[in-house]
């Protein structure tokens, strides 16, 4: 069997590299993911607020955005409102997602907590 001098790979599971720090291949490394997640908490926390509804077949989702990049902040703040809204909810990347649209009840406990609401 014989190759072509022009031949080209054209799939290939090579993942670029490995992390110097931990040695895991770049798109898994371990401790990029120890640090993300442990941003201090701000004196003053600003808060925006948004309704989502596309590509969620129709159902909507009120989304706290531009939150600090906390995972314990963020968990806490979703448990507590998903017990007060009285609803699902999840913690995503940059924010926390609420089921359903509840902006105003969402808006009225995060301003009892003293947070600046936008949006």
């Amino acid at each position: 069997m014989t190759f072509k001098s022009n031949a080209r790979i054209v799939y290939s599971t090579d993942t670029g590299g490995k992390c110097p720090g931990c040695g895991w291949p770049q798109r898994d490394c371990k401790c990029s993911s120890r640090r993300a997640g442990s941003e201090p908490i701000p004196n003053r926390v600003i808060a925006k607020l948004r309704m989502e509804k596309k590509g969620r077949g129709g159902k909507a989702v009120t989304l706290i955005y531009d939150l600090p990049d906390n995972a314990a902040f963020r968990k806490e703040l979703c448990q507590e409102l998903k017990r007060t809204c009285g609803t699902g909810g999840a913690v995503v990347e940059g924010g926390v997602e609420i089921q359903g649209d509840l902006r105003d009840r969402v808006r009225e406990v995060l301003e009892k907590k003293g947070w600046l609401v936008k949006g």
